[in-house]
């Protein structure tokens, strides 16, 4: 789980050289399959089945502004100065599933873009602190619903972090909101991935035409973060790796 999560890191921290102005989506979701092939993986995101519709046609998942999730790569989605874009990317190595996303700001981006994206970064660190053995599902998504509605911002509800392991996702939901004490109990050795998908505005979302994309209703940005985690006694180990993106981009929340 370690190695497969931290290629994930690896491979967004490949895609942060690549991002500005002019780059289009399609072109980042190339340099991103063929990374997570030449290091022995397979990219699991890449025809994942899709109830509404047909499979994902992707390696990773670009989802530009008011876009939450799910934003499938196209050389027509060209990145503007300014605009932000969350990349979530899944790998399969050795039979075990890595799972993490990053929100990336294209060039400069506006003060009130970059708060939206230091709630949420800091929201899914709280949220980890909460995700150990004892506690409930519910004291993760509290602590993230607490912080992000604090300052304003929509918690999304219908989408929802998960169990993982050599499936990409499994039991149990992890949602991005709750009551402390409620949910499945937590226990050492279980792995999950926290993410928070919060927005600037409204938490109402739609599924676009494509049947995969999901955006904001009132067309405001939204954030996501994600990290895979192991369950421990104590503090949480988290699996996945934000260090390599950010000794190229800087962290958001400084």
């Amino acid at each position: 789980m370690r190695r497969a999560n931290r290629l994930v890191g690896r491979t967004l921290a490949e895609l942060a050289r690549h991002i500005k102005p002019g780059v289009n989506t399609l072109q980042l979701d190339k340099i991103a399959g063929e990374f997570i092939r030449d290091h022995g993986a397979i990219p699991t995101f890449k025809n994942f089945p899709n109830p509404y519709g047909g499979p994902f046609p992707a390696n990773i998942c670009t989802s530009v502004n008011e876009v939450v999730v799910h934003g499938i790569p196209s050389a027509k989605t060209v990145l503007r100065e300014g605009d932000i874009i969350s990349i979530d990317c899944g790998t399969l190595l050795d039979g075990f599933n890595g799972d993490s996303c990053y929100t990336f700001c294209v060039g400069e981006v506006s003060e009130e873009v970059r708060h939206l994206l230091s709630t949420t970064y800091e929201a899914l660190y709280l949220g980890i602190e909460e995700a150990v053995a004892g506690n409930h599902i519910g004291d993760i998504g509290s602590a993230v619903q607490d912080h992000c509605e604090a300052q304003g911002y929509g918690v999304v509800r219908e989408l929802t972090g998960h169990g993982i392991g050599r499936k990409m996702h499994e039991d149990p939901m992890v949602p991005n909101y709750g009551r402390r004490g409620n949910g499945t109990r937590l226990k050492a050795g279980m792995c999950i991935a926290i993410e928070p998908m919060i927005t600037m505005g409204n938490k109402a979302i739609s599924l676009l035409p494509d049947r995969w994309s999901v955006c904001t209703r009132d067309g405001k940005p939204a954030a996501h973060y994600e990290h895979t985690i192991a369950i421990r006694q104590g503090k949480a180990e988290i699996l996945s790796s934000f260090d390599e993106i950010e000794n190229i981009v800087g962290k958001i929340n400084q």
